[in-house]
């Protein structure tokens, strides 16, 4: 089966998606390259412009993040502790809390391992008392009826 092609209507069709003049490429629209130099060397100057300082021999941070966690090894940490800014960069792997928990708690020392211990008896007391529909207000004193703050704290400077 030989089926012919109109040149006139060729030509119509290929005229049409061309951009330029004869001899031109043809494109229906311009690829925009976009260069990631200007990101980068804009979020330095920023950098540069709040004072990090590099902070030498850290060989992995881990950032925990509901039950995930970010995972740096051998990254380039920065801080600026005046702005409150910290700058990790370097490859990264996300993964799930319950893979890495015994890998970190043999990172632990013993006083971080009965920090860690209070912490998880602070959280199992907190949720059995949620459980059985107690407030969750254990850190808040109540108010003595009758008595404000401003008074409280007239009392207080008077003796």
């Amino acid at each position: 089966m030989d089926i012919q092609m109109d040149r006139e209507k060729l030509m119509k069709m290929a005229g049409a998606v061309r951009t330029g003049g004869k001899g031109t490429v043809r494109r229906k629209k311009k690829a925009v390259h976009k260069t990631t130099t200007t990101d980068d060397k804009r979020l330095q100057s920023t950098l540069k412009r709040i004072g990090v300082t590099n902070i030498p021999a850290i060989e992995e941070v881990n950032i925990f993040k509901d039950d995930y966690v970010i995972h740096f090894a051998n990254p380039k940490v920065q801080a600026s502790i005046s702005a409150n800014t910290w700058v990790v960069s370097g490859s990264s792997q996300t993964k799930k809390l319950q893979d890495l928990f015994p890998s970190i708690i043999n990172q632990l020392g013993p006083d971080s391992f009965a920090n860690l211990k209070k912490l998880a008896e602070q959280f199992q007391k907190r949720e059995a008392n949620r459980a059985e529909g107690g407030d969750d207000d254990d850190d808040v004193p109540e108010l003595v009826e009758g008595e404000t703050f401003e008074e409280a704290a007239k009392t207080d400077t008077a003796s």
